[in-house]
C-alpha cells in the first residue's frame, strides 16, 4: 500500500515537473532565442557577399550548408548546450557568472572591501562543492601575480564591451534585414532611403518602449517566435522537396573538404559570414538566470536546432538551382502566396530579438556596476515578479543613438554583418577561456581536460576570429573601437575608485585616538542617529575626523554603513545585514555592512532605517547572551560581525507598533524631530516630493516587558530607540579626488580630466543610495591619490 502511495505521489512530481519545464521552454523561446532564430535573414548574403560570389555551381553551395550545419553542431549544441550551460552561477549565466565562480573558488578578486564573512553566505559555493578550494601550483601562480588578475578582469571587461556592441548591432541588423524583404521586385520593392528610414522608425520605436519594460509585452514574445520558427522549418522542408533533395548529402563533413579545396583562401574569407548563423549563442548562457538549464537544452534540442537546420538546408537547396537570388536568398526563397505573412512574422521576429540584446545589455551594465567598473547610472526594476528585469535610461539612449549612426552610416546590411560577427565571436572566445579556468578551478578537473576543451573549442572559434579580423577594414573595426571607448570608461573608473578606496584604507581615523576621547568622543553628542556612508568595512573612515573637526558635534548613537557589492549573483534578503560594534559599549557606536550581489538591484527600501534599528537591537541581545555565557561584558574595540535576519522580529528586545493618528494617518516618527521647526519643514518637503516619504509605514519602538531584558541591554536599547525618536541624519562624503603632484603625465590625466569628468556626469553616490534630501548632510573632502 504504501508502495503504491509513494508511487503515485512520484507520479504527480514528475508530471508537475513536466509541466513547469514544458512551460518554461515555451518561455524561453521568446527571451532566449530570438537573436539566434533570425540568423537565416542574413548568413547567405553575407557569406557570398565576398569572392566568393564567384564560385556560383553546387560544390560551392553544398559547402556552405555543410560549414552552417557543424558550426552549429559543434558550438551552440556541443560547447553550449552539452556543456557550458552546466557552469551556472546559481542558476545565473553569462560572462560576469564564470568570473564569479572563479573569484570564488580562487583568489582572482580585485574588489578591495571583501571579507571572510562574504565565504559564509549561503549562495557563495555552488551546492555539492566543498568549502576548501584545492591549491595546485598554476592556481598560486595566478593569485601571487596581480597583473594577471588584472588581465583577467580586463579580459572579462573586454568581453563584456563587444557584448554592447552586440547590443547595439544586433537590433541594427536584425530590423535592416527584416525590412529590405520590402525591397523584393515582386512586391513593387522600395528605394534603399525608404528602407533606411522604416528600419530607423522602428529602431526608435523600439528604444522609446523600453522603459515600459518587456515583461509587459512577455506574453507575445514566445508566440511570435514560435510561429517564426513553423514558417522558416515548414518553408526549408518545402524547399528542400522543390528546388533539390540532394542537399541532404551535404551534412557529410567531406563537402566541408571541397569546398576549401575548390575555393582555397577564398572560402575563408566566407567564414566571416558563415559564423553569423551562431549569432544569438550566447544568449543561452547569458539569459539562463530567466530559465533552468533544462528548459533551454529541451527548447534548443526540439525546436531551435531542427528549424535552423531545415531552413539553412532549404535555402542552400533553391541556391543551389537558383544561384542568381544569392543577395536576398532568404524572402526570394517563400513561396509567393505566404510572402507577406512571413515578412510580418520576421519583422516581429527581428525586433523580439532585438529586445533580449538590449536587456541583456542593462543586464552587462549593471553587473560592470556591482564590480566598480562602471560610472553610476539610474537602474530602474521594471517587473515586480520577474526578478533581474531591469532598465536602464541612460544607457538606454546612448545605444539608440549609436545604432541609428550605425544604420544611417553604414547602410549596408554586409558590412554590419562583418561588425556583428566580430563582435558575437569574440565574445564565445572570452567563454571558451574562462570556461578553461572553471574546470580546472571550480569543477576541479584535469588540467589535461582544460586543455583539450581550450584547443577543441579554441581552435574552431580561432579559425573563425581569423576570417573576422580580415574584415576589420570593412567595418568590422566598428565594434573594436566602440569596446575601447567603453574599456577605457570601465577602466579609469575602476582605477579611480580604486585609488579613493586605498586613500580611505591608508588614512582611517586610529582607533587608539577615539578611546582616548572617552565616550563622547570629545565633542557635543545630540539626540538622534548619525548614519555616516563609507567604503571601508572595517575601521573609521577620514571623513568621520574631518566633520567633528569642524563641527564639534554629533549624533548620540552613531552607525557606520557600508553598501558593498560581493561576487555572488544575489544576496538573500535574511544574509544582506552585517552588524558589529565599534569601540566600548558606551560609546554608542555601530557598523552595519550591506551587502548586494551582482544581480540585485539596489531598490529604495521604504524600512531601511526600521531594518537597522532592529537589527542593531538584535546584535545587542545576541552579544548580551554570548557575554553572559562567557561571564564577562567586555567588548572589543573592533567586535567581530554577526549576521542578522532582518526578516526576524524575535529576540530584538522590542515590540513594533504602527503609529496612527486619531484621523487614522500615519504619524511622520522615522524622522521626526523634538524641533517644531524641523517637523514642519519636514511636513513641507513630504507635500513637495509627492507624498512619497509620508506613504512610508510609520512604526513606533518599544521596549518589550516580556523579555526582560538586562539593564545594560536595556539602557542601551532606550538611547537607540530615544535617538531613532529624536531623528536619523544620513551623512556622506563630498569627495574630490585629485592626482599627487609628483604623479606621472598618464596618472594626471587619468584622475584629474578623465575620472573628474566622469564623476561629475555621473548620478551622485546619494541619489545611488536612494537618500532622502532632508535627511542629507554631505562632507567636502579633497582626496590626494
Amino acid at each position: 500500500m504504501d508502495e503504491e502511495i509513494g508511487g503515485a505521489a512520484r507520479q504527480v512530481q514528475w508530471k508537475s515537473y513536466c509541466k513547469t519545464l514544458s512551460v518554461l521552454a515555451f518561455q524561453s523561446f521568446g527571451v532566449v532565442y530570438g537573436d539566434l532564430s533570425t540568423s537565416p535573414l542574413y548568413v547567405y548574403r553575407s557569406s557570398f557577399s565576398g569572392r566568393l560570389n564567384s564560385y556560383r555551381d553546387e560544390t560551392t553551395i553544398f559547402g556552405l550548408f555543410s560549414l552552417i550545419f557543424w558550426t552549429l553542431t559543434l558550438v551552440p549544441l556541443l560547447k553550449y548546450v552539452i556543456i557550458v550551460l552546466s557552469a551556472d552561477d546559481n542558476g545565473e549565466g553569462g560572462t560576469f557568472a564564470l568570473y564569479s565562480l572563479l573569484c570564488r573558488h580562487a583568489k582572482f578578486s580585485l574588489l578591495p572591501n571583501q571579507q571572510a564573512a562574504d565565504e559564509e553566505l549561503s549562495t557563495y559555493y555552488q551546492p555539492g562543492t566543498g568549502r576548501t578550494a584545492v591549491s595546485s601550483p598554476f592556481k598560486r601562480f595566478l593569485e601571487k601575480h596581480r597583473k594577471l588578475r588584472t588581465c583577467l578582469l580586463l579580459f572579462v571587461l573586454f568581453g563584456a564591451c563587444m557584448v554592447i556592441g552586440d547590443g547595439i548591432l544586433t537590433p541594427t541588423i536584425s530590423v535592416l534585414s527584416a525590412i529590405s524583404g520590402l525591397q523584393d521586385p515582386a512586391t513593387g520593392g522600395l528605394a534603399d532611403g525608404s528602407i533606411l528610414l522604416i528600419a530607423c522608425v522602428v529602431l526608435v520605436g523600439l528604444f522609446a518602449l523600453q522603459h515600459r519594460g518587456t515583461h509587459r509585452v512577455a506574453f507575445m514574445f514566445a508566440p511570435i517566435v514560435v510561429l517564426w520558427l513553423l514558417s522558416i522549418g515548414i518553408i526549408g522542408l518545402y524547399n528542400i522537396i522543390h528546388w533539390n533533395p540532394r542537399i541532404c548529402l551535404a551534412l557529410s563533413p567531406h563537402y566541408i573538404v571541397k569546398f576549401f579545396k575548390t575555393t582555397g583562401r577564398d572560402g575563408w574569407m566566407a567564414l566571416g559570414g558563415v559564423l553569423l548563423a551562431t549569432t544569438g549563442t550566447e544568449a543561452m548562457f547569458a539569459d539562463l538566470g530567466h530559465f533552468t538549464a533544462a528548459s533551454i537544452r529541451l527548447a534548443f534540442v526540439g525546436a531551435i536546432y531542427p528549424s535552423l537546420v531545415l531552413q539553412y538546408m532549404g535555402q542552400a537547396a533553391f541556391l543551389s538551382r537558383n544561384m542568381s537570388a544569392v543577395h536576398d536568398s532568404f524572402y526570394l526563397s517563400i513561396p509567393r502566396p505566404v510572402f507577406w505573412p512571413v515578412f510580418v512574422i520576421a519583422t516581429l521576429a527581428a525586433i523580439v530579438g532585438s529586445q533580449a540584446i538590449i536587456s541583456a545589455t542593462f543586464s552587462i551594465v549593471k553587473q560592470c556596476l556591482a564590480l566598480g567598473c562602471f560610472p553610476r547610472v539610474k537602474v530602474v526594476h521594471t517587473s515586480r515578479w520577474i526578478h533581474g528585469q531591469i532598465y536602464i535610461p541612460e544607457i538606454n539612449w546612448i545605444l539608440m543613438v549609436l545604432c541609428l549612426a550605425v544604420t544611417l552610416g553604414f547602410r549596408d546590411i554586409t558590412v554590419i554583418g562583418n561588425a556583428y560577427g566580430l563582435a558575437c565571436i569574440t565574445v564565445m572566445f572570452v567563454t571558451t577561456w574562462l570556461m578553461s579556468l572553471v574546470i580546472i578551478f571550480v569543477w576541479q578537473k584535469n588540467l589535461l581536460i582544460a586543455l583539450l576543451f581550450l584547443a577543441f573549442f579554441g581552435s574552431i572559434e580561432g579559425i573563425y576570429l581569423s576570417a573576422a579580423v580580415i574584415k576589420v577594414p570593412q567595418g568590422g573595426w566598428t565594434p573594436i573601437a566602440m569596446a575601447l571607448v567603453f574599456m577605457f570608461i570601465m577602466y579609469v573608473w575602476h582605477y579611480g575608485t580604486r585609488r579613493k578606496y586605498m586613500f580611505d584604507l591608508q588614512n582611517k581615523v586610529s582607533m587608539k585616538w577615539i578611546l582616548t576621547l572617552g565616550p563622547s568622543l570629545g565633542i557635543m553628542r545630540v539626540p538622534g542617529i548619525g548614519l555616516i556612508y563609507t567604503e571601508l568595512v572595517t575601521g573609521v573612515p577620514a571623513i568621520f575626523s574631518h566633520f567633528v573637526t569642524n563641527l564639534p558635534a554629533f549624533h548620540q548613537v552613531l552607525v557606520f554603513v557600508c553598501v558593498k557589492s560581493v561576487p555572488v549573483p544575489y544576496v538573500p534578503t535574511d544574509e544582506r545585514y552585517l552588524i558589529g560594534r565599534i569601540g566600548p559599549r558606551e560609546y554608542r557606536m555601530y557598523r552595519c555592512i550591506v551587502r548586494y550581489g551582482y544581480k540585485d538591484v539596489q531598490k529604495d527600501d521604504e524600512n531601511f532605517e526600521n531594518h537597522l534599528v532592529m537589527s542593531i537591537a538584535k546584535f545587542i541581545q545576541m552579544e548580551a547572551e554570548e557575554a553572559a555565557s562567557s561571564g564577562s561584558y567586555e567588548s572589543s574595540t573592533e567586535g567581530r560581525m554577526a549576521v542578522v535576519h532582518t526578516t526576524d522580529t524575535t529576540g530584538t528586545g522590542l515590540v513594533v507598533r504602527d503609529s496612527i493618528d486619531a484621523a487614522g494617518t500615519s504619524l511622520s516618527l522615522t524622522r521626526s524631530s523634538k524641533s517644531e521647526t524641523l517637523r514642519s519643514l519636514q511636513s513641507i518637503y513630504e507635500q513637495e516630493s509627492g507624498g512619497g516619504l509620508s506613504r512610508r509605514r510609520r512604526v513606533r519602538f518599544q521596549i518589550s516587558e516580556e523579555e526582560r531584558p538586562d539593564p545594560q541591554v536595556r539602557d542601551e536599547l532606550s538611547d537607540l530607540l530615544e535617538a531613532k525618536e529624536a531623528g536619523v541624519a544620513y551623512i556622506i562624503g563630498h569627495s574630490y579626488v585629485k592626482a599627487r603632484k609628483n604623479s606621472n603625465f598618464l596618472k594626471t590625466f587619468a584622475i584629474d580630466y578623465a575620472y573628474s569628468f566622469l564623476r561629475k556626469n555621473c548620478r551622485g553616490p546619494s541619489v545611488t543610495l536612494h537618500i532622502p534630501h532632508i535627511s542629507l548632510i554631505e562632507v567636502g573632502m579633497i582626496y590626494y591619490v
